[in-house]
């Protein structure tokens, strides 16, 4: 299992989120991610929330080893191009440690507070999926054209070539049978999902990515943990997650505080799936 860590940037300082990436870091964690909000979503509404991207550029800057992203970041907070234009810099930055991880966005309230608009739910997945596909040109690094419904490009060029190479992977964040679902198997390098009927869900991505040609089996599948419950039920988790083949998991900071993240790593981490 490849574990990351969520270091939930809510109401929090620099200086704090440095310490939980640098914690995460010295544990043993291969990745650790933030969320890709502009105002916090649990405790004040009004507490401080650092923006995503900036924030992954600083904690590249600031650490050596650790693989970053955002869990998820939505496709209508900034045109694709703009987004591929970050990914690429912070590859750089981090020396290829960028993980690219998108979704169509859901919190209505937040787009209409800051002025960004918020289609429908369908138009947002077109959207999501024109976006890979716009991010994928940019991230080439040569000379591109795209002709969507919602994105176009004409003779668009981004340089530098990202470090990852063809591009850093792409994650895509979807649940939905309908529209989600297909996209990711047509589209993600990896399947980040939650909840119930996961085997239901996979077949939809499955046959999804046989009709596109894709071998389904190259898609990673990652979810994500909680640790605040007792730590057989955190056990009796992740072996679900393991008979679902999920081969990432992303732990939630606990409500609980350092300690408890300190315990599962120290008392619990080292005993899973042995």
């Amino acid at each position: 299992m490849r574990w990351g860590l969520d270091v939930a940037q809510h109401q929090l300082s620099w200086q704090e989120i440095l310490a939980r990436s640098r914690l995460a870091e010295g544990a043993g964690f291969e990745g650790v991610w933030v969320f890709d909000h502009f105002t916090a979503l649990y405790a004040d509404p009004d507490g401080p929330c650092l923006e995503g991207w900036t924030l992954l550029a600083a904690l590249a800057a600031s650490t050596t080893r650790l693989r970053l992203g955002t869990l998820v970041t939505g496709m209508t907070h900034r045109h694709p191009s703009v987004l591929a234009t970050e990914v690429v810099t912070v590859d750089h930055v981090s020396d290829g440690r960028v993980e690219c991880a998108v979704g169509a966005a859901w919190n209505r309230e937040e787009h209409r507070e800051l002025g960004i608009p918020f289609p429908g739910v369908r138009e947002r997945m077109e959207r999501l999926e024109e976006g890979v596909q716009v991010l994928r040109l940019l991230m080439s690094g040569e000379r591109v054209s795209f002709e969507g419904r919602h994105y176009r490009l004409d003779g668009a060029l981004y340089r530098p070539h990202p470090v990852q190479r063809p591009h850093p992977p792409i994650w895509i964040g979807a649940r939905g049978p309908k529209l989600g679902l297909p996209i990711v198997g047509r589209q993600a390098d990896v399947w980040h999902t939650w909840g119930s009927d996961y085997r239901a869900r996979w077949d939809v991505v499955r046959r999804a990515a046989e009709e596109a040609g894709r071998d389904p089996e190259s898609i990673v599948r990652a979810s994500s943990l909680s640790i605040s419950e007792p730590w057989d039920e955190v056990r009796r988790a992740f072996d679900e997650h393991v008979a679902n083949r999920v081969s990432y998991l992303v732990v939630e900071w606990p409500t609980e505080g350092r300690g408890r993240l300190e315990e599962f790593v120290e008392a619990v981490m080292p005993g899973l799936g042995s």
